[in-house]
């Protein structure tokens, strides 16, 4: 539940902070490792758990959350191992995600109803019983004066649900599987949660909606700090849906100051980036549709365009050719400052990914959310109410557009603004979808020439950048905080940027 203190973000917390401690305290690490299940879960063995019945069960889950942390394979069931267990593949400045990113801890898993109607105790037993009388299965009858449905008759067409006058029937389904608009998480033989990789799109949705904290993602977290600690600088490429992420009191100004006291070099908004990809992506819609393709596909979200390539292939050569902002950012700064590393900051799981690729990983070094971050300033110990104003540093690096990236429709309103600079009289029709489901619609519309001529946006999380994943906030809030600070950009369009003419350097990848 974003904006509330849960104890699953309670526990991934203190997990990202006590690695983040390792990592920038030292020692010995197999060590640390096997005793951080003791500190995170305190308490007597008699005990039954803060979070589970079992205080056992709480450090068996908080041990694979660990390794995960760690950026470690989850240990393989019915083997002897130990939580250290290939640790010192981990202790290292230079890592790459292994997939898979998202991974389900099986025996957190509370094995939920992957699609069930049923009665509560909320049933009156009334005199009128209309959930009866509509069912069109007659799967429901009075057993012991209460209605009863017969899952073998019922096809959960939901009629009894509405038609019921005391609300005391249900359709339950697994929150994960609800969550997940690729449809591929299912069960194994033992009811608990699995997911297709084949399918996944590694978007997270399944990890933010799963309460029982039983899907968690890797991390880099260790590997960043390692980098810290080198010779090498750091530099943060902070994504537009940071603001309001780190609490109140961690203002736009403060971001710079809070990111050096955590050991970066410096702090470039990936708006940046996201000005010069409208600038791409203008171009591209201009020249290739309808001479090319019917419609573009825009290509910021990864989780998105890798859905296109997925469920509908012949729609590929659709998706913009055009860099994603993380990439294009991370280019520019590693052409300022040649021998760094770069390490994006944002919401989003799938970037992780995207940042693996053989054509990536020389341009992004790390990926970390907002929330893995928020576990570093713990363990440094950056309390950010109290750095002064004095170390205040606007961030002045992009646009209006480009900030607006994070929420729905951000990306397409820029390339129509883009594209109405350099020819106003061309008329740019957009669709849009947030979250893979809705995607899924405008994609099978496309499919069938609807949106033919169209400008096509998807976002794989909810509203945007500003759900994804790694976020912790309420997403209305994040919407208008978001909003305020692309109000105070000193531009608007990208062909405003002053960093355009360093586009074809950053094409130019040596």
């Amino acid at each position: 539940m974003r904006g509330m203190q849960t104890g699953k973000t309670r526990i991934r917390h203190e997990v990202f902070t006590e690695i983040a401690r390792l990592a920038y305290e030292g020692g010995d690490y197999a060590r640390a490792l096997e005793e951080l299940p003791y500190k995170i879960c305190p308490g007597d063995p008699d005990d039954s758990g803060a979070y589970r019945n079992s205080l056992f069960l709480e450090r068996a889950v908080v041990g694979e959350r660990l390794r995960l942390a760690m950026g470690l394979p989850m240990r393989k069931l019915g083997e002897y191992n130990n939580i250290s267990d290939g640790v010192e593949e981990s202790v290292i400045a230079e890592k790459y995600y292994e997939p898979p990113l998202i991974n389900v801890i099986k025996f957190a898993c509370n094995r939920c109803p992957e699609d069930l109607v049923r009665v509560t105790d909320g049933c009156q037993g009334c005199l009128e019983h209309p959930c009866m009388e509509i069912c069109p299965k007659g799967a429901i009858s009075k057993v012991n004066g209460h209605a009863k449905i017969d899952p073998e008759k019922c096809i959960k067409c939901g009629k009894c649900i509405h038609t019921c006058s005391f609300h005391a029937i249900i359709h339950q389904q697994r929150p994960c599987r609800n969550a997940c608009g690729m449809k591929c998480i299912g069960s194994d033989d033992h009811g608990r949660a699995q997911i297709d990789y084949t399918k996944c799109t590694s978007c997270g949705q399944c990890l933010v909606n799963c309460p029982f904290g039983a899907i968690a993602d890797k991390s880099q977290i260790f590997q960043t700090i390692m980098a810290i600690k080198s010779e090498a600088p750091v530099y943060v490429v902070l994504a537009p849906a940071f603001v309001g992420q780190f609490g109140p009191d961690a203002i736009p100004e403060k971001m710079k100051a809070i990111f050096k006291r955590l050991g970066f070099a410096d702090v470039y908004e990936a708006a940046i980036g996201a000005d010069l990809c409208v600038i791409e992506e203008a171009a591209d819609f201009l020249e290739e549709v309808p001479a090319k393709h019917s419609f573009m596909v825009t290509s910021c979200c990864p989780s998105w365009s890798d859905m296109v390539k997925k469920l509908f292939p012949e729609m590929a050569e659709n998706i913009s050719v055009a860099m994603t902002p993380m990439v294009l950012t991370a280019r520019f700064v590693k052409k300022q400052h040649p021998g760094c590393k770069v390490v994006f900051v944002g919401p989003c799981d799938a970037k992780k990914l995207e940042a693996s690729r053989r054509t990536v990983r020389s341009d992004v070094d790390f990926v970390l959310t907002f929330e893995e971050v928020l576990g570093m300033c713990a363990a440094k110990g950056v309390d950010k109410e109290c750095i002064p104003m004095s170390e205040a540093e606007p961030l002045e690096q992009s646009g209006k557009d480009a900030r607006l990236f994070a929420v729905s429709g951000g990306v397409a309103q820029a390339v129509v603004n883009a594209i109405k600079s350099m020819n106003p009289d061309r008329e740019v029709k957009v669709a849009k979808a947030t979250g893979l489901e809705e995607c899924r619609k405008l994609l099978l519309m496309a499919k069938a020439g609807k949106y033919d001529g169209y400008l096509l946006e998807g976002m794989a999380c909810p509203g945007g950048c500003i759900a994804g994943a790694g976020t912790l906030r309420e997403i209305g809030k994040s919407h208008k905080n978001v909003a305020e600070f692309a109000d105070k950009a000193k531009y608007s369009c990208a062909y405003e940027t002053e960093y355009k003419d360093y586009l074809p350097l950053i094409e130019e990848k040596e």
